[in-house]
């Protein structure tokens, strides 16, 4: 008789069990779906807004601006070429080549006669 009751017992443990195991893989799916949401709006939202502000700068550059590259350099735009490249003065007989990428920022007019007077 007790063996009857011990079956009985272990089939009621696995369809339980069973039940616990869907309501966990919905559970775990809910949770991945809202870590994800999170990381959108921590991560990717952030970061495709920073990279949407420098493709507007480096579309707004023209010559006679004045700007700042990532190394530091500060100089005035002379020409710019359709292959991505931009020629600065960076004083009265210099110039360099660098790519429009590296441009972080357009300083406001007369920063340069500012540093060198």
């Amino acid at each position: 008789m007790n063996f009857f009751i011990s079956n009985i017992e272990a089939a009621t443990t696995a369809t339980n069990n069973g039940m616990h195991s869907k309501d966990n893989i919905i559970s775990l799916f809910v949770m991945i779906l809202i870590f994800g949401i999170i990381c959108y709006f921590i991560i990717i939202k952030p970061q495709n807004k920073k990279n949407k502000e420098k493709r507007e700068l480096i579309n707004s550059l023209s010559n006679g601006d004045e700007i700042l590259t990532t190394g530091g350099i500060i100089g005035k735009i002379v020409k710019i070429s359709d292959c991505g490249y931009i020629t600065i003065l960076i004083n009265k007989n210099n110039q360099i080549i660098i790519k429009k990428d590296f441009v972080i920022a357009i300083v406001p007019k007369g920063t340069i006669k500012k540093l060198f007077s």
